[in-house]
């Protein structure tokens, strides 16, 4: 299940450039959440609750709560902006979700039994095409990984969508076709370059090109 996480936010009345480096200037994040064809809501975050996520990596498939002036926005953290300089947070967009919206997440893949997999067994190796997938879900349901069990792989085999093992009611977002996630590749065979020693020229017959005394 996705995780959630509560931020606290302060509301801010007035929006534009000036508006936000006034807020800069205070040490807070400006941000705003938009979406679910409702008003924008303006506020500004503390840097180290910013910061704090986005070193935990996988952020854009968090969900958070967002909390100003005691409203609570369900949301998911969709843009950073950074200082070209100095790399600290400048603004953060949030994506507001509607009741009953699917949000596009990245799901890791995870392979199962690749150590009995037939082509691994005769030296082919697991090429994986698609780290992460990445589909629409339901956000109180996204799956923390993909299964794709490898047990009857055979070297030249493709492991697509469709060999997912429980693909948990999400929808891919690459539409009409069944894309491929990995491939057992044969193994690769070095040929050995083999380099001649390079030959010494014949040695300059005696008195060659003298004349005769």
């Amino acid at each position: 299940m996705v995780q959630t996480i509560r931020i606290e936010g302060e509301a801010r009345e007035l929006a534009g450039k000036g508006a936000a480096r006034a807020t800069r200037r205070t040490g807070r994040v400006p941000a705003v959440i938009y979406g679910a064809k409702q008003e924008a809501t303006l506020l500004s975050l503390d840097p180290r609750d910013v910061m704090k996520e986005l070193q935990k990596g996988g952020w854009q498939s968090h969900l958070y709560e967002v909390d100003v002036a005691g409203r609570t926005e369900r949301c998911l953290m969709r843009e950073v902006q950074f200082h070209p300089v100095k790399d600290n947070p400048m603004h953060v967009d949030f994506q507001r979700l509607a009741p009953g919206q699917m949000i596009r997440v990245k799901v890791p893949v995870v392979f199962l039994n690749e150590e009995n997999a037939p082509g691994v067994k005769e030296g082919g190796v697991v090429n994986v095409v698609r780290r992460d997938l990445e589909v629409l879900s339901d956000p109180d349901q996204v799956p923390d990984q993909f299964e794709i069990d490898l047990s009857t792989s055979s070297i030249g085999d493709s492991l697509r969508w469709s060999d997912v093992m429980d693909q948990k009611g999400t929808k891919p977002v690459i539409t009409g076709r069944d894309f491929v996630v990995a491939t057992i590749a044969a193994p690769t065979v070095e040929e050995e370059v083999v380099i001649a020693a390079p030959v010494a020229p014949p040695p300059e017959a005696k008195g060659k090109g003298k004349g005769k005394k």
